[in-house]
């Protein structure tokens, strides 16, 4: 039962944090879209920051869960797009939480949580295994440093682009994440 209701707290807050990002998102709001006092929220995570933290290790733990069903066959680029997909559909769910690049509080928080750090580092180390691996073959640029690649593919997850896009009425949730793919992978000059 514990576990459940803070299954529930975290999912609350990552649709929350997707929805609003973490500096619009409040704790009063979490307890009341699950149903709970402001007072239960905070027996279970002590900090908004906490809060915050729990949700990237839930969506940490789904990127892991993805890449593990990726055929180990694919080409490194065709991976990659694949992951970035992924990223983006998960953003167009509402299962993306939206973090500031600046926030002391929440940066402390994420740098003392041990499951966040070992997941980030599992996946990054996934990813930029395929980013190499993509520079070698020639399908990525081989100039391009493979840390701002990974941190490029990283931002797509949080690209308002796709809301904007969606917004416009224009095209299909798919269709907007294949012609972000496109823009990401592909860039903007004529072929």
């Amino acid at each position: 039962m514990l576990q459940a209701r803070e299954d529930a707290i975290v999912v609350a807050a990552n649709r929350l944090m997707a929805e609003k990002g973490f500096d619009l998102m409040t704790v009063d709001q979490v307890a009341a879209d699950v149903g709970i006092a402001k007072a239960s929220l905070y027996k279970h995570f002590p900090s908004k920051e906490a809060l915050a933290a729990a949700a990237m290790v839930r969506v940490l733990r789904l990127a892991q869960a993805h890449l593990a069903t990726l055929p180990a066959s694919a080409r490194p680029l065709e991976q990659l797009k694949a992951v970035v997909r992924w990223m983006m559909q998960m953003q167009m769910a509402g299962e993306m939480p939206s973090l500031p690049s600046q926030n002391s509080s929440l940066r402390a928080a994420l740098m003392g949580n041990k499951a966040y750090l070992n997941g980030l580092m599992e996946v990054s180390d996934h990813i930029g295994g395929w980013i190499e691996l993509a520079q070698q073959d020639g399908s990525l640029g081989a100039d391009l440093p493979p840390l701002l690649v990974l941190y490029t593919l990283y931002a797509r997850a949080c690209d308002p682009v796709l809301e904007f896009m969606r917004a416009s009425g224009q095209h299909s949730d798919e269709a907007v994440i294949e012609l972000v793919l496109r823009t990401c992978f592909e860039g903007l000059s004529a072929r």
